[in-house]
C-alpha cells in the first residue's frame, strides 16, 4: 500500500483518520495526496520536546528556558504561558486535558526536577512536586485520566522510582519500589520526547530505557505498584537505547530509539510487541536513523509515525516496515481523539500535519 492510498487516512489536512474512516474510502475522497507537516509560526527558539495535542485546534508544547505555549487556533497564533519561575529550567513533559488545564514535568538534579500544573490556561500555576533528593532525576511523565498520573525518575538505590498523584498534579508521592526489577549499570530513561513513560487505559503504563548493556522496557498493569521488564533488540548504550514507545492497546506496541549522536548510524531503530510488551521484535525495515518520538493511535489500525531530528516516518503495518515522508527535525509528535496530530522540535518548530499532492 503506497503513501497516496494512506495519506487522507493518516495525516491529511491535520489529521488523522477519525475512528470508523476507512483507508479505501479516503484514498478515493484525494488520491495522490501524501502525508507532511506544515510549520507553525511561534515566534520563539526553544526546543520543544514536550507537546501535549489536545484537539486539531489545542495544542500546548514546552521545552527550554522554563517555555510553555499554547494554541486555541490550530496554530495560527501560539501564546506564551509557561510558569514564572520556571524560566531557567528545561520542561521536557507535558500532559494536558484540554484548553485549560496541563501539567508540565521539568527535569534535572535535585530541585531542578518539578512538576506545576494550571487550571486556567496557563494564566497561574502551582508547583504539586519539587524534587528533595539529590540522586533523582526525573524524565518523563503520563496521565491515565485527567486526575490520576505518574511520573518517573532515573534509578535511585538501584531502581526506578515512580511518583504518583491522584488529584490532578496537587500533590505527589513515592511509590515502593519493592516491586520494581533492579536497573542495570549505567541503565537510565531519555528525556528526549516526553514519551519514555506512557499508558494505556486505567492501569496500563510502560518505561523505556537505555545507557545500559541492554536497551529495555518495563511494564506495569497496576499503575506503576510493580513491575515486570523486557528486552529489546534495539541497541544501548550511553547514548543509545529505546527513546519512546507508544501503544495502541494494550497489547500492540512500537518502540523507537537507537542513537542520538549526530551521524552515529542506528540499524535497528524500531521494534514491536503484540502482548503488551512481554516479547519484542526488531523492525524489518525500521526508519533509517535515530527516531526520539513516536505515536500511535488506536483509531488509525496499522498506521503510525515516528519523529527524529533528521526526519518523520510512516508505517502502515503496525510498525514493521517504515517510509520516510519528511525530513525536517521534530523530537515529539503527538495526536489527539479527534485526529488532529502536531509534532514539535528544535528552534520553535512546532507543526499540524498536512496533506501535500
Amino acid at each position: 500500500m503506497s503513501l497516496a492510498v494512506v495519506c487522507c487516512g493518516v495525516l491529511a489536512a491535520g489529521s488523522l483518520a477519525a475512528p470508523g474512516a476507512g483507508q479505501a474510502r479516503a484514498a478515493e475522497a484525494a488520491p495522490g495526496i501524501k502525508p507532511g507537516w506544515r510549520l507553525t509560526p511561534t515566534g520563539v527558539d526553544s526546543r520543544f520536546r514536550g507537546l501535549a495535542a489536545v484537539s486539531r485546534k489545542v495544542a500546548w508544547v514546552a521545552g527550554s528556558g522554563g517555555a510553555v505555549l499554547r494554541t486555541t487556533d490550530a496554530g495560527r497564533t501560539w501564546r506564551q504561558v509557561g510558569p514564572a519561575d520556571a524560566k531557567g529550567l528545561e520542561l521536557r513533559d507535558i500532559e494536558a486535558f484540554d484548553a485549560k488545564r496541563a501539567v508540565v514535568l521539568a527535569i534535572g538534579e535535585g530541585e531542578a526536577s518539578r512538576v506545576y500544573r494550571t487550571s486556567d490556561g496557563g494564566r497561574t500555576w502551582t508547583l504539586g512536586f519539587k524534587n528533595d533528593d539529590p540522586r533523582a532525576f526525573y524524565d518523563c511523565m503520563t496521565f491515565f485520566d485527567s486526575r490520576h498520573g505518574l511520573a518517573m525518575s532515573d534509578p535511585v538505590d538501584g531502581r526506578f522510582r515512580i511518583i504518583s498523584t491522584r488529584d490532578a498534579g496537587r500533590t505527589w508521592k513515592v511509590l515502593p519500589g519493592t516491586r520494581m526489577p533492579a536497573a542495570l549499570e549505567g541503565e537510565a530513561g531519555f528525556a528526549a520526547s516526553g514519551q519514555c513513560l506512557v499508558s494505556h487505559g486505567s492501569r496500563d503504563v510502560w518505561l523505556a530505557t537505555g545507557g545500559g548493556s541492554r536497551s529495555r522496557v518495563f511494564h506495569s498493569r497496576d499503575r506503576g505498584l510493580s513491575w515486570t521488564v523486557a528486552d529489546t533488540p534495539l541497541p544501548s548504550g550511553a547514548a543509545q537505547g529505546v527513546f519512546a514507545v507508544a501503544f495502541r492497546d494494550s497489547r500492540h506496541g512500537i518502540a523507537v530509539g537507537g542513537d542520538y549522536r549526530p551521524g552515529q548510524p542506528s540499524p535497528t531503530a524500531a521494534a514491536t510487541t503484540s502482548d503488551g510488551g512481554r516479547t519484542w521484535r526488531a523492525a524489518p525495515r525500521p526508519p533509517a536513523e535515530y527516531r526520539s518520538g513516536v505515536v500511535w493511535p488506536r483509531y488509525a489500525g496499522p498506521a503510525a509515525v515516528a519523529v527524529g531530528p533528521t526526519g518523520s516516518d510512516l508505517t502502515l503495518d503496525s510498525g514493521r516496515t517504515w517510509t520516510r515522508f519528511d525530513t525536517g527535525s521534530f523530537d515529539t509528535v503527538d495526536c489527539a481523539s479527534d485526529g488532529g496530530c502536531w509534532a514539535a522540535g528544535e528552534k520553535g518548530r512546532v507543526a499540524r500535519g498536512a496533506a501535500h499532492r
